[in-house]
């Protein structure tokens, strides 16, 4: 009578007539669950579901008259199981603006590739904000300074990829929140009123007077006790 063997063989050894054959060793290899083995993650060659999960953001800069607005489709993999998640799998920019359609449809088609390529590709989201208009840039409302319009494209990129939990925003501790909060409130008590008329797309929830943040790019600095302190990251040159 055969035996097929259907495994690896990891050891042997000869067994005497007047032996019990001895317990097969078990292999050093673990094998993958089955449940595992079936997770599905990001790669170029995963097929386009008929319907995706999209989220639209607006973006109104000084630079254009028109309003640009950027539609990010997200594929869900593994759903109905433990290991359920999405990933962003294409996008697109749209706007009445005509004079940057050109290189606009050429980054929209690098950076689906990069989504549909899988892995890690929250780099994006730096490599995009780096980039600087040689005509200088300007602030967004809230006060956070853009350096050009692909950095705010990178923006509106990371705050999807923290939508859907790709990246992590820690956030500031209770400690450094509460050390935030009185600093806050002892330089507003030392200001007058800010004006009313201040133009829309410079307001801003940081009291008047506070000056541009080196670390988050957000007009939150203040000048306290000598130190120049962000109302917005908490960075601080005096530690």
């Amino acid at each position: 009578m055969s035996t097929k063997i259907e495994k690896k063989i990891v050891g042997y050894e000869v067994v005497k007539p007047d032996e019990k054959p001895a317990e097969p060793a078990k292999s050093a290899v673990t094998e993958v669950p089955r449940e595992q083995a079936k997770i599905v993650q990001m790669h170029e060659k995963v097929a386009r579901p008929e319907m995706l999960l999209g989220s639209t953001y607006k973006i109104k800069t000084p630079v254009s008259e028109h309003a640009f607005y950027i539609t990010i489709n997200d594929m869900v993999l593994n759903p109905g199981t433990p290991y359920e998640k999405r990933r962003p799998f294409e996008i697109f920019i749209n706007s009445k603006n005509m004079d940057h359609y050109q290189w606009i449809s050429g980054l929209t088609l690098i950076i689906s590739a990069v989504f549909r390529k899988g892995g890690d590709v929250t780099f994006l989201v730096n490599e995009l904000q780096s980039v600087f208009d040689p005509k200088g840039g300007y602030f967004k409302k809230g006060g956070k300074f853009m350096p050009s319009l692909v950095a705010e494209i990178g923006d509106a990129i990371e705050n999807h990829l923290k939508m859907i939990g790709m990246i992590q925003d820690p956030g500031l501790d209770e400690h450094q929140q509460r050390l935030i909060d009185e600093k806050r409130r002892e330089y507003e008590d030392r200001q007058t009123a800010s004006n009313a008329d201040q133009d829309e797309a410079m307001e801003t929830p940081f009291p008047e007077g506070a000056v541009l943040c080196n670390k988050c790019n957000t007009r939150a600095s203040i000048l306290m006790d000598g130190c120049m302190t962000c109302l917005n990251c908490g960075d601080s040159k005096c530690g």
